[in-house]
């Protein structure tokens, strides 16, 4: 029997396939409609209905997972678009220089790995992480650029970051099982900023959370803390079948537990009309745990 060897161009052609797998890549997504009419005043960009647009990008992101690659779906700002090409000097109504740009938004910008999910529902988790990052480097940097105390030249920033480090954790010891929702909230002069942290406590003796999570309501805490700005934190806990609700709120550098009547006021009043709303069924409104306070100094007063 004759064997016959591939050619070499059939070789090459099967070896480069494969490279292909191995290739991550990166799409750029104009995910409202005022973005994507920002962007047609380039020339190169083609489209002109961003529904046919979205359903393209879907489209195309199927075909490549089908395949086998790997893209990661990056939010695409015209404006800072606008701002990197004035500071790289590149021409903005050029594909490539929109693709450089999308390589450097994997790197530093908010991105969701794309495994099959609709673009419905992709949309939305990319727009909550864009979010999450510019809260928590607003809040990092407004920390960093606090300075010393006047008084006793101590940095009030790495202060009120122990601080809330210390309360943060003393308040996940104090609720005890089951799996809690976290959400924390401070009014500042950027509007109201948010940090949720997830913790599952359901195995006994075992705690497990995210760090960058648990780091981010740290750091939301610790600004309340320096600016004494006001702060809530609220926990949905969930235990089999059963959730309960309760919070504190943040008084001279402490957290207090909020009243149970409060809780069930905040989640069962609805907040443009004042009307009374029915409450979620097997959920108990309750007040939290009081935490044991032996940690870092409280207030900072000078």
């Amino acid at each position: 029997m004759t064997h016959t060897q591939p050619t070499r161009n059939g070789r090459t052609t099967s070896l480069r396939t494969a490279l292909r797998q191995e290739v991550a890549g990166t799409i750029g997504l104009l995910a409202d409609e005022q973005d994507f009419s920002a962007m047609r005043r380039y020339r190169s960009f083609t489209f002109d209905d961003h529904k046919t647009y979205l359903r393209q990008v879907e489209g195309l992101l199927k075909s490549l997972a089908a395949k086998g690659g790997h893209t990661t779906v990056a939010l695409f700002d015209p404006d800072e678009y606008e701002e990197y090409c004035a500071e790289t000097g590149l021409e903005p109504d050029t594909p490539a220089s929109r693709t450089r740009f999308t390589a450097e938004l994997a790197s530093v910008g908010p991105a969701i790995a794309y495994e099959g999910q609709p673009l419905d529902d992709l949309v939305p988790e990319l727009v909550d992480e864009a979010v999450r990052q510019a809260t928590w480097q607003y809040a990092s940097t407004t920390l960093s650029h606090i300075g010393p105390c006047a008084g006793c030249g101590q940095d009030i920033g790495r202060a009120a970051f122990a601080r809330a480090s210390y309360l943060i954790a003393r308040a996940v010891d104090s609720v005890g099982s089951g799996a809690h929702h976290w959400v924390g909230s401070v009014p500042t002069t950027q509007g109201m900023l948010h940090a949720v942290l997830h913790v599952d406590a359901t195995e006994p003796g075992t705690v497990t959370l995210d760090e960058t999570e648990a780091m981010e309501l740290t750091t939301l805490l610790a600004l309340a803390i320096a600016h004494g700005n006001a702060c809530a934190l609220v926990v949905r806990t969930t235990t089999g079948d059963t959730q309960r609700i309760y919070g504190w709120r943040l008084k001279d550098e402490r957290l207090e537990p909020l009243p149970a009547a409060r809780v069930f006021d905040a989640y069962c009043n609805d907040t443009e009309s004042g009307d009374l709303t029915a409450p979620e069924p097997g959920v108990d409104y309750c007040t939290a745990p009081d935490i044991a306070d032996a940690g870092p100094a409280g207030p900072h007063c000078h």
